[in-house]
């Protein structure tokens, strides 16, 4: 399932050499339900270009490495690195996230990321690599290759599909969690993590699935997921959808 500009689906997953840390944070927003969550909502949500195609599979917040093991020598806590990640050494600009530095990107790729990352109209994709990736020597070509690949995955599997089925409705929260273990494998349901917004959090704002590092190129397999800590959703979630 392709969004809007995105290429036909790739047959695996690029490498990244993992770089002295355990796993990384695939974060996919459920667009329709972030820009309703938003009391001023970004670009990304207003325009209606930007916003074509989107309820039809995730679209791309960010692919976070784990705390790194230099930083964990230097008794940096887990909790700080999520909070600050690369601005723990490289101080962060101030202003909004067009401040960070341009991605140097191929043409092809810069394409294919704004198939599935409409969160770049708001230079999304600069501050996620300045946080989550320019200290770790892993190149903004590397890292967002990589999250296209992953993105497709995802959006290529009965997990998808079963959002969009139900976009516009309400579900439980253990019927998302079974459907993933539905297309990814009896108890890979511990390595999602459900995240919603509004009143008693009941809005599906976005998903994070936890992989091994060292295993990119056999996900969406099993044994390539990892545990990450259970989401704040109440029991009953709205699949947003656009009007």
């Amino acid at each position: 399932m392709l969004l809007f500009g995105a290429s036909p689906a790739r047959a695996e997953v690029p490498s990244i050499e993992a770089k002295s840390f355990d796993h990384y944070t695939l974060a996919l927003t459920w667009h329709p339900g972030f820009c309703a969550s938003r009391s001023r909502p970004p670009r990304e949500c207003r325009d209606p270009g930007l916003r074509r195609g989107t309820e039809e599979g995730f679209v791309l917040h960010g692919l976070w490495p784990s705390l790194p093991q230099r930083l964990r020598e230097r008794g940096v806590e887990r909790r700080r690195w999520w909070r600050q990640g690369c601005f723990i050494e490289r101080p962060r600009p101030d202003g909004g996230f067009c401040r960070h530095p341009s991605l140097e990107l191929s043409d092809e790729l810069a394409r294919e990321l704004d198939g599935v990352m409409p969160g770049r109209a708001s230079c999304l994709g600069r501050y996620q690599y300045a946080k989550h990736a320019a200290c770790l020597d892993v190149t903004a070509e590397d890292l967002f290759d990589t999250s296209v690949a992953l993105v497709e995955a995802v959006n290529a599997s009965a997990f998808t599909d079963f959002l969009v089925i139900h976009r516009g409705g309400e579900v439980r929260r253990n019927a998302l969690i079974e459907a993933f273990e539905a297309a990814f494998g009896k108890g890979t349901g511990r390595a999602l993590r459900l995240e919603c917004a509004g009143r008693g959090n009941r809005l599906l704002t976005e998903v994070r699935i936890g992989i091994a590092a060292r295993s990119l190129e056999s996900f969406p397999a099993a044994d390539s997921l990892v545990r990450l800590d259970r989401g704040d959703c109440a029991t009953r979630v709205r699949i947003a959808a656009f009007d």
